[in-house]
């Protein structure tokens, strides 16, 4: 069993901006990092965020172990929020880094590291701004959505990686489909306020954020896809994430099963060896 301990030692620390910090001096990230420090103590509580049962992360850790490179790999997690994609990686023995713009979703990833003995490195940044590395991958869910200017950020993710390196995108279908799936969306929705009285979000995104994010209009697969292949990523390829969706639906109640999960899927992609300046 790989044991990892906390390079921020026993208790998670009082001030998370002391984080290493990046320049975000823009209003938008000022706006986006507001939103998502609100955001921080309630994001865990909608389900479909994170995995809450043992065949959930059976699952993840299925998906992860099957694209990620050899364990012990460099990570870099773009947007990495409260921490999944990074505390499972690092259980996974991975040398992880975490970069959010949010110094309150990284307090709490930070909470979960300690909590569980996981040496995970933490940077306050945007997402246009990563750590140098190098990295062996670089890993993002559920962000690209969130970005002012998301091929700018995909550049920059690709600079900082090996040669050869790869690019994990995970992502769901939030939007768009079939009629019936779009009546299913709305109705896990409805069912899971029923059941845990909390939204998806603590607030709709301020109107100074919408139009400033230029996937959150069109976040579909397709889009997603197009905008990887926009900032220069090679052999782009995606993959219906079909044992995470399984997972989620098995521990729903009857009811939640007929209505099904989000659809979930990863995109994979590989640096230009032409790496830009």
């Amino acid at each position: 069993m790989i044991h990892l301990v906390s390079r921020h030692g026993l208790q998670p620390r009082r001030r998370p901006s002391r984080a290493r910090a990046f320049s975000t001096r823009s209003a938008t990230h000022e706006a986006l990092r507001g939103y998502w420090d609100d955001d921080a103590a309630t994001y865990d509580l909608w389900r479909e965020h994170g995995a809450h049962s043992a065949i959930e992360r059976a699952a993840w850790r299925g998906e992860l172990s099957r694209y990620l490179p050899p364990c012990g790999a460099r990570v870099l997690d773009v947007g990495a929020g409260t921490g999944f994609l990074s505390t499972a990686a690092a259980r996974l023995g991975y040398e992880v880094t975490a970069v959010d713009i949010s110094p309150g979703m990284l307090a709490r990833l930070e909470a979960s590291a300690v909590r569980e003995g996981l040496t995970i490195d933490t940077v306050c940044a945007s997402a246009e701004c990563p750590p140098p590395g190098p990295y062996d991958v670089v890993i993002a869910r559920l962000v690209l959505w969130t970005l002012p200017d998301p091929v700018a950020a995909l550049q920059a993710w690709m600079r900082v990686l090996v040669p050869g390196g790869r690019l994990l995108v995970f992502e769901a279908r939030w939007t768009g489909g079939s009629y019936g799936e779009a009546l299913r969306r709305r109705a896990r929705g409805v069912l899971h306020r029923l059941q845990n009285a909390t939204r998806e979000h603590h607030a709709a995104y301020p109107s100074e954020l919408v139009s400033s994010l230029p996937l959150l209009a069109d976040p579909s697969p397709n889009r997603i896809v197009e905008t990887i292949e926009a900032a220069g990523w090679r052999n782009v390829r995606l993959a219906h994430l079909s044992d995470v969706g399984f997972a989620r639906t098995a521990v729903l109640p009857r009811l939640g099963q007929s209505l099904g999960a989000t659809p979930e899927y990863v995109v994979q992609a590989d640096a230009d060896p032409r790496l830009p300046d």
